[in-house]
């Protein structure tokens, strides 16, 4: 592994959701890396607290940046659209994709990820566990287009189902050079007939089992 570490950018999306920013956004804001670090917040033009939380975190956390989508947009969906405008605002070199539902494990986190990283790694999968954290590197961003068209297509729906998640291919986060990560974005949210869905699940769970 290289000894520079990197540097990151947490990319998340919400809508109506200002009790979990309220519990799990100081999770993602207090941690223990100093080698550059921001979290960005895009709301989907949530009508709930959402606005009020993210400017009194904003007081305490300089890092903690937010923006926000003013109308839908019929040709895209609102949350690939939010990620888009977040991928857009980081200025560090790696983004972390991630939601506000997946709070990360412990305060090491990205200082462990930037351990695995080096000068080929492309894109890294990262699943909290009960004690620690499991990284997935990928050399190619390609590699992941199976493990985030399925991953991705309804994260709502799977974000809290744990048992297995690491063979089920339901990652926490995905981390990704800032340079390809509108090539990781274009894999969001992609149709599948019920018979690709299927393929993409045994394929996904036997390239967990093996790799």
């Amino acid at each position: 592994m290289d000894n520079k570490t990197s540097s990151f950018s947490a990319i998340m999306a919400v809508y109506e959701q200002a009790s979990q920013l309220e519990a799990n956004l100081p999770v993602f804001l207090t941690n223990t890396y100093e080698s550059g670090y921001e979290v960005i917040v895009v709301d989907e033009s949530s009508t709930d607290e959402t606005d009020d939380v993210l400017k009194l975190l904003k007081q305490d956390h300089p890092n903690l940046y937010s923006t926000f989508i003013p109308k839908p947009n019929p040709h895209i969906t609102r949350r690939k659209l939010a990620l888009s405008l977040g991928i857009k605002a980081a200025k560090n070199e790696w983004v972390i994709i991630t939601s506000i539902e997946n709070a990360p494990a412990y305060e090491e986190w990205l200082k462990e990820l930037s351990g695995v990283i080096d000068s080929t790694t492309e894109a890294v999968a990262g699943y909290y566990l009960k004690k620690g954290l499991r990284l997935q590197t990928f050399e190619d961003t390609d590699q992941t287009r199976s493990l985030v068209v399925k991953a991705e297509r309804k994260r709502r729906k799977i974000s809290k189902r744990r048992f297995l998640k690491y063979l089920c291919g339901r990652y926490d986060f995905i981390a990704v050079r800032r340079d390809k990560a509108y090539d990781v974005l274009s894999f969001f949210e992609q149709d599948a007939s019920a018979l690709k869905l299927a393929r993409l699940k045994l394929g996904v769970f036997f390239h967990q089992c093996f790799s």
